[in-house]
């Protein structure tokens, strides 16, 4: 079946809800072990039509990087001394971590963040993407903006998000194949580690892609 045509059966045939539910992949691996941690999935790709919602970005930062931050659109700009705070209030911690999909942060904050936030963006796959001096915060956050997170950990069957279900059967099936595409690129085997994909909504049925 083409990856449209999975799409618009998908959708179709998906309960109406009364919200707007996510497109979401279901990813099944075989012939690899994941037990070995340098052939698990863990790579970003930018979905050509992004998640039909900007992601919310969270940058640790201060001075004039924490100014540009703003100005560049950052949802949230975190100082040193929240850094410091949240190392002792695990719970603002865990929610900071589920409120927001990406992190920046200046490369001097990295070692206190590794320490006070660690365990909790770690485990989630969330460690902040280190900022260079001499690199532009803006660049940074408009890359992130339509990132994605391909994530097996240590599982052969993961899901992932790549859009809604208002979002044009044309795009949605564009941001399929970029995944597929990343997957072929990230895989110790390529295609050949890749069992099956399928598309749903949140609460409807499963249709296979590949």
């Amino acid at each position: 079946m083409k990856i449209e045509e999975a799409v618009i059966k998908a959708v179709a045939e998906a309960p109406t809800r009364n919200f707007n539910e996510s497109v979401d992949l279901a990813i099944n691996l075989h012939n690899i072990d994941l037990s070995i941690p340098g052939n698990r999935v863990d790579a970003e790709v930018i979905l050509p039509h992004g998640l039909g919602k900007p992601a919310k970005i969270a940058v640790f930062a201060a001075g004039d990087t924490a100014i540009r931050a703003k100005s560049a659109g950052a949802d949230r700009v975190l100082s040193a001394d929240e850094i410091n705070a949240l190392a002792t209030d695990k719970r603002s911690a865990r929610k900071l971590a589920e409120e927001y999909r990406f992190f920046i942060a200046e490369t001097r904050f990295m070692p206190a963040i590794g320490k006070s936030l660690g365990p909790i963006l770690g485990k989630r796959g969330k460690m902040p993407t280190p900022l260079p001096p001499t690199q532009d915060i803006t660049s940074q956050v408009t890359r992130l903006r339509n990132v994605a997170k391909v994530r097996s950990r240590d599982s052969l069957a993961f899901h992932m998000s790549i859009g809604n279900r208002k979002m044009e059967t044309k795009d949605l099936a564009e941001n399929i194949e970029a995944v597929i595409s990343k997957l072929e690129q990230t895989l110790k085997d390529g295609r050949h580690n890749l069992k099956s994909v399928y598309v749903k909504t949140t609460m409807g049925p499963a249709i296979r892609v590949i």
